[in-house]
């Protein structure tokens, strides 16, 4: 459904102030060495694409904080840490494995959220276009960040990466003329912006620009709009505020391993950025799976039974 008025909306609601700070800053970064742009790009996912997923918090303290009191907190960080720091170390034992777990975990979960609980073609075609599309259309380039995330050196995008991209191409034209035949039209907007963005830019850049004018604010938006998992998130204002004090302890932890990290400074921030963030990925999917799950079985369990018949 159009936005009230009429008007026809691109981006996510809240995605236009990230969207211009982050198009502005990434542009001009192209003006400089790869370094340069590899540090603007993850500047650009730490201060605006790290904060939707700190939100998670907001949902324990709904969750928690009325059965428990206070150690809500405690309670919820525990284990949300111990999965982030179980995916940190499984970085350095099997980096490639857990990179290919990353990648296809990160298209389902950009899939669900872009496509709103659509059909599985839209799962598969959103959330595939930002991990396929710049494998299809710049392997070395996409290689060179993959190498920085799993400290493996690749000359070229692996087989294993490299197929089911070719695989997503058919996919995603078919969902293309799907939505053109049976609409709305108005769905290929962003996807064909998204297209010119991965094939224009380097690929960590038109990442970054993804991730924070679609990603981040369409689930924001998504819980703003939900009526019971984050209660005090009711705006975009509010959203930011609360998401505050969890992004910095984010970025203190990351800055906390940084030193671990290998290769030069650009390298390094880049690698421990995107370990991070997939580390982070895993309880705050699992989150979702369970809320989706435990919100469908009580609308389940709270409708209303039929009164059967009297007997004549």
């Amino acid at each position: 459904m159009p936005p009230p008025g009429g008007s026809l909306r691109i981006l996510p609601a809240g995605a236009t102030v990230p969207s211009l700070f982050a198009a502005s800053l990434l542009t001009a970064s192209l003006l400089l060495p790869w370094q340069g742009q590899w540090l603007c790009a993850a500047a650009v996912i730490i201060v605006l694409g790290v904060p939707h997923g700190a939100l998670d918090v907001e949902i324990g303290r709904t969750l928690l904080r009325h059965r428990v009191g206070w150690v809500w907190f405690p309670l919820f960080a525990t284990p949300y840490l111990m999965l982030v720091a179980a995916v940190l170390g499984a970085w350095r034992l099997a980096p490639e494995p857990i990179l290919a777990a990353f990648l296809a975990v990160s298209v389902w979960h950009f899939g669900t959220e872009e496509s709103e609980g659509a059909h599985e073609l839209s799962v598969l075609a959103l959330g595939g276009l930002p991990v396929a599309l710049p494998v299809v259309v710049q392997p070395v380039a996409t290689a060179r960040v993959l190498s920085a995330i799993s400290g493996v050196p690749l000359a070229e995008a692996p087989a294993w990466l490299l197929w089911p991209s070719l695989a997503w191409v058919p996919l995603a034209v078919l969902w293309a003329c799907r939505t053109l035949m049976w609409g709305p039209r108005r769905a290929l907007l962003l996807p064909l912006l998204q297209c010119v963005g991965f094939v224009a830019l380097p690929p960590l850049t038109a990442f970054a620009l993804y991730f924070v004018s679609v990603h981040a604010p369409s689930h924001t938006a998504a819980l703003i709009r939900h009526p019971t998992r984050a209660p005090r998130v009711h705006n975009t204002v509010s959203a930011w505020r609360l998401s505050t004090p969890t992004t910095i302890l984010t970025v203190l932890i990351g800055a906390a391993l940084l030193p671990f990290g290998a290769g030069e400074p650009a390298v390094r921030l880049v690698g421990m950025t995107l370990q991070l963030l997939a580390a982070l990925t895993l309880p705050h999917v699992l989150l979702e799976v369970w809320l989706t799950g435990h919100e469908r079985t009580q609308a389940l369990t709270t409708q209303p039974r039929p009164v059967p018949c009297a007997a004549r």
